[in-house]
């Protein structure tokens, strides 16, 4: 088994053993184990769409064009009660991962950074120089909330006491907190280290300028939306599914084409068009 794929089952059995040992007697254990997968889930397919669909897909690349209703909800909802991110920091750093993929400028990773250097960096990246987030969204009123450091830190506040009221014990929604969170930094690592160390993974495209790779294996799929092609994506990065061929495992683009069947998005001029060296024949969308 893949290290990755290790360390997330792993810290999934620690989740759900956390969520049963630790469960107040008024829950009991089966309850427990109940409540706290409910609540990794809750946190991650929120997050999933939140940032890997909406902020990711939807701003950041402009490969999706989302209702300015649904984005501006989803990220004061999802900040209030989930995991804090700041759409616009993250906008900006992504926009400079792609520009300087590995190399100086990058935020998240530079070449020669291991593994605990990279895991620092989901924490406390390198900082951008530039400011390349100027979209007209994310400076309309929600996300200017959003994005206030005061906001930051109610969010905290607002996130914790939300599962404090769903089990009603303080030192139970602590750990069912923190363990969400920890396995959200394995989420970010995926993205920020094995997919960006030649030694995982595999590479479609030989682009030298970077060193993504495609990871397809099932948990880091599911797990991250589907930013785990990274390769696929740093090649095509406004084409608006990650993967590039049907027989890849595609979590990420199932859940947009919910959202489509919702009439929530629509595919823009960029993400709809297929790059000549895509071997899609078809989106799908």
């Amino acid at each position: 088994m893949r290290v990755y794929n290790l360390v997330g089952y792993g810290l999934l059995v620690l989740h759900a053993v956390v969520s049963a040992v630790f469960a107040p007697p008024a829950i009991g254990p089966w309850w427990g184990l109940l409540v706290g997968s409910g609540y990794l889930v809750f946190v991650w397919f929120s997050g999933g769409v939140y940032l890997s669909d909406v902020i990711h897909m939807g701003i950041a690349h402009r490969a999706l064009n989302y209702k300015p209703w649904f984005i501006k909800t989803l990220a004061v909802a999802y900040n209030l009660t989930a995991i804090y991110v700041n759409p616009v920091t993250w906008v900006n750093r992504h926009r400079h991962h792609h520009a300087f993929s590995d190399h100086d400028g990058d935020p998240n990773k530079l070449s020669d950074d291991g593994l605990w250097k990279t895991m620092v960096r989901c924490i406390l990246p390198y900082r951008c120089h530039s400011d390349f987030a100027r979209d007209p969204i994310l400076g309309t009123w929600p996300f200017c909330l959003v994005s206030n450091p005061f906001f930051a830190a109610f969010a905290q506040l607002s996130s914790y006491a939300l599962v404090w009221w769903i089990v009603q014990s303080w030192s139970y929604a602590l750990i069912l907190w923190c363990s969400v969170r920890v396995f959200a930094l394995w989420v970010n690592m995926i993205q920020n280290y094995w997919t960006h160390d030649r030694r995982f993974g595999v590479r479609r495209y030989d682009d030298e300028n970077d060193n993504a790779m495609n990871i397809g294996g099932w948990l880091p799929v599911t797990a991250t939306f589907s930013a785990c092609w990274q390769n696929n994506h740093h090649h095509s990065p406004h084409l608006l599914r990650l993967s590039h061929d049907d027989s890849e495992y595609d979590f990420g683009f199932q859940t947009v084409r919910m959202m489509k069947a919702l009439k929530l998005v629509e595919a823009s001029p960029t993400g709809g068009r297929i790059p000549a060296d895509v071997p899609l024949t078809e989106l799908g969308f």
